[in-house]
């Protein structure tokens, strides 16, 4: 078995930083390290870290990298091993305890470049009629049995070949460090090189919403922002035909989807959130331009962590 490091970017986030490297601390699969990238300018994961080290059974390393941004971060923590294989944890996820395991035996099996697995999410109490939708938006549900897979998920909870899906030192795009999207170039670019994508249906990872995200506006400013991605890969290419085929999909939802998630509004059904949300994504299609990126990342969460205290999320 060729060895393993797994990467977790974190941003002043120190209990859910625990949780997550505690979970790792019990993985049945061995780790050849973990690194942790401190993205927040005043390295306030460094306590955690150190208090942590006598407790994993791996070394555990830590790297500040003060430049806010969530592609930066993920470079910086690629600079600090040389394993062959690269797993990436969020700082709001923990791993079940066979997760690694299950990530390998995909990647054995599947023979892919990147797998990926599910994810259960969760919110904070009492948050009301959208608690099932926010479950589901923070969550992943793919097959339920390994095997390959057309599309790429994202890069939380994900096993890749270092060789084939990780090219070159820096292979996250920086210019997404602000509105998140990094994984969606990196994986454009692994498929127009004829990668390939696999599911690992044993990889179960939970992630746990903060309140400030576990709302409708923030998952339906995050479904905007995937909406762009299609549109936004195309754009990159100079596929200015496919750039037009997807705004003229996004139209089509949005006005299908928009009049749906207003009728069932009006008599408050509960699925009326599933409508916004697909409306929402068919909005982002037609307007994948710059200036109209969603900014969830970087600068922006330093900011809104700062108004919280300057040194606690």
């Amino acid at each position: 078995m060729q060895p393993v490091s797994v990467i977790v970017p974190t941003m002043r986030r120190p209990e859910s930083l625990e949780r997550a490297l505690r979970s790792l601390f019990a993985q049945t699969a061995p780790i050849a390290s973990i690194v942790v990238v401190d993205n927040d300018p005043s390295g306030t994961a460094r306590d955690t870290v150190a208090r942590l080290t006598p407790y994993s059974p791996c070394p555990l390393i830590y790297r500040h990298e003060p430049r806010p941004g969530v592609a930066t971060a993920r470079n910086a923590g690629l600079s600090m091993t040389d394993a062959p294989l690269i797993a990436f944890l969020d700082d709001d996820e923990a791993a079940s305890a066979g997760w690694l395991a299950a990530l390998l035996a995909a990647l054995d099996q599947t023979k892919a470049d990147v797998v990926f697995g599910p994810i259960a999410g969760r919110v904070p109490e009492n948050i009301g009629w959208a608690t099932p939708y926010l479950e589901a938006f923070f969550g992943r549900r793919g097959p339920t049995t390994t095997q390959r897979i057309d599309k790429p998920w994202g890069c939380g909870n994900s096993l890749m070949i270092r060789a084939t899906a990780l090219p070159g030192p820096a292979p996250f795009d920086a210019s997404a460090d602000q509105s998140g999207g990094e994984d969606d170039a990196l994986f454009a670019a692994l498929e127009a090189r004829g990668g390939t994508f696999g599911w690992a249906a044993d990889a179960w990872v939970e992630e746990f919403a903060p309140p400030h995200r576990a709302t409708m506006r923030y998952a339906l400013s995050r479904a905007f922002a995937y909406g762009q991605g299609p549109s936004q890969t195309a754009a990159k290419a100079r596929n200015w035909p496919g750039v037009a085929r997807w705004m003229l999909v996004g139209a089509v939802q949005a006005f299908v989807w928009g009049l749906a998630a207003i009728a069932l509004t009006v008599i408050a059904h509960p699925s009326r959130a599933r409508m916004m949300d697909r409306a929402a994504r068919g909005l982002g299609k037609i307007f994948w331009m710059k200036g109209f990126e969603p900014h969830f990342y970087g600068a922006r969460e330093l900011a809104r962590l700062d108004r919280i205290s300057p040194s606690a999320a």
